[in-house]
């Protein structure tokens, strides 16, 4: 009795520890399960990115694809575990919804961050930076060198009579509009809203006070921008801009040619020429204002902010010359007449030749 009682008791308590066991190891297995999704949800949220300047950028256009982006992030060292930054863009669905941008990278960013930015478009704008453009060819290609669209695609915006028409300006006065300046926009901006974008700014900049002084010398804005870029190939020197702008102001009113140099370049096509030579003044262009009298048709240059301010505060005068000063500073000696003009294009030239010798 006592040895059934025994047996009994003993297959009892090993009965007791095999399930004991069994209950050890499941929790043992459920919390490694929650540990593990616990960390894979944990990853959603820490840190994942680093940068070794304040902000890193990514682009995206519209033929990038995931594993594009995953490249991008690899290159430039900023994704510390690719691994969970693919697992939750394809838990999120990003991957199947790409958005066009330039991104930030910020140090300590999670993926979290991130995926939000790229899923609802939250982009970092660019600095557009327009100066010293001379033709449209260059105006599109600092364009096609700041924003997404290609060179092609703004130069046939820029070209587009029909969508010009809608802005009231011609092919060859748009160029005015783009004022040099530095613009906030998005990189992935498109050609038609970045000339929507720039008439907004062309009409901000044209404010009361400036419509008013381009009134009082019967200009239009457009030709005041003309002019300002003559000017501004004429001189470096701000304090010869109004009085240079005043001399073409009175020929303009007496109709007289302008007989500007720079335009003589524009319609060759050569801007590397140090001296015009009669030659150049013959080309038949309506820029050359050489052999046309008034403005040519659009400006041929971007001028800067000075140089239309220049113009709209020029220096009243009487002059009707200029010569290039013979110390060659590059300055100006100026003249009301045309025999005062010859003594001093005679000064020009007896100092060039000595410096020649």
């Amino acid at each position: 009795m006592k040895k059934s009682h025994y047996r009994h008791s003993y297959k009892h308590k090993h009965t007791s520890n095999k399930k004991r066991k069994i209950i050890i190891a499941f929790v043992g297995f459920l919390t490694l399960i929650i540990f593990f999704l616990g960390y894979q949800y944990y990853t959603y949220y820490l840190p994942n990115f680093e940068t070794k300047q304040q902000s890193e950028y990514i682009y995206i256009d519209a033929s990038t694809t995931f594993d594009e982006i995953i490249s991008q992030l690899e290159e430039k060292k900023l994704i510390k575990n690719k691994h969970s930054f693919k697992r939750w863009a394809k838990l999120k669905k990003y991957t199947q919804n790409i958005k066009t941008g330039r991104y930030e990278i910020k140090n300590e960013m999670s993926n979290k961050d991130l995926i939000n930015n790229l899923s609802r478009k939250i982009q970092a704008p660019v600095k557009l930076k327009l100066n010293n453009i001379r033709t449209k060819e260059q105006l599109c290609k600092k364009l096609d060198n700041q924003l997404m669209a290609d060179s092609v695609d703004f130069m046939n915006m820029l070209n587009d009579n029909n969508l010009l028409l809608e802005y009231n300006v011609k092919k060859e006065e748009i160029i005015a509009f783009f004022i040099p300046n530095t613009y906030e926009v998005y990189w992935d901006i498109k050609p038609n809203d970045l000339l929507k974008r720039m008439n907004f700014e062309f009409k901000k900049f044209w404010n009361e006070k400036r419509l008013a002084k381009a009134d009082s010398i019967k200009l239009s804005p457009i030709e005041v921008i003309t002019l300002a870029s003559i000017v501004e190939e004429e001189t470096n020197l701000a304090k010869d801009k109004p009085i240079i702008a005043g001399l073409y102001l009175n020929r303009l009113r007496i109709k007289m040619p302008l007989q500007a140099c720079p335009t003589a370049k524009y319609a060759v096509g050569d801007f590397s020429l140090r001296r015009v030579l009669y030659e150049h003044t013959q080309v038949n262009s309506p820029y050359n204002t050489y052999k046309n009298i008034g403005l040519p048709p659009g400006p041929i240059r971007t001028p800067s902010i000075e140089s239309i301010d220049a113009v709209l505060n020029y220096k009243k005068s009487t002059f009707l010359y200029m010569c290039a000063k013979e110390t060659f500073n590059g300055e100006h000696n100026f003249a009301s007449t045309y025999a005062e003009h010859v003594r001093n294009a005679q000064k020009y030239q007896a100092a060039f030749k000595k410096r020649k010798k």
